[in-house]
């Protein structure tokens, strides 16, 4: 388990990230997503709970209530997928989305991966700021969308 405390000027006092499964509140996780994230509206709770068993998780907990929450998606080797990045309303612009990203860039885990992506409708400034830039040959990028 990788625990991050958040320490410096502009972080969100005694918020850290736990990247021990266990650590994750189903019951606060489940209606953030499904309920109130544009991109996860309507998944259900098998959805949510499968989607974690094959995920890296990051936790952003203050105490024992949970405020923020990212997954990675990867093979540990060559490539990750950073996703369901979301942070509690009431906690928006404390830094705790900057500490999420900043705990996932900084894992060692994902030290070796040729490439880290990630989609976003509207937080580029979060993801800029720990180096991450439009992708460089996106003509090279398909996808296979299903409708629900």
């Amino acid at each position: 388990m990788t625990t991050a405390k958040a320490a410096n000027a502009g972080q969100p006092t005694g918020v850290r990230i736990s990247t021990d499964p266990a650590d994750v509140d189903l019951e606060w996780l489940v209606p953030a997503l499904s309920e109130r994230a544009y991109w996860a509206l309507g998944r259900s709770r098998e959805q949510i709970e499968r989607s974690l068993d094959r995920s890296w998780t990051y936790a952003a907990l203050d105490g024992d209530r949970q405020v923020g929450f990212a997954r990675v998606i990867t093979d540990g080797v060559t490539f990750g997928w950073i996703c369901d990045v979301f942070v509690d309303e009431s906690e928006r612009g404390s830094g705790i989305g900057d500490l999420l990203i900043a705990t996932i860039a900084a894992d060692p885990r994902l030290a070796g991966l040729r490439r880290l992506v990630l989609a976003t409708r509207d937080a580029h400034g979060l993801y800029e700021r720990h180096g991450f830039v439009p992708l460089t040959a996106p003509e090279r990028w398909m996808e296979r969308r299903r409708t629900p």
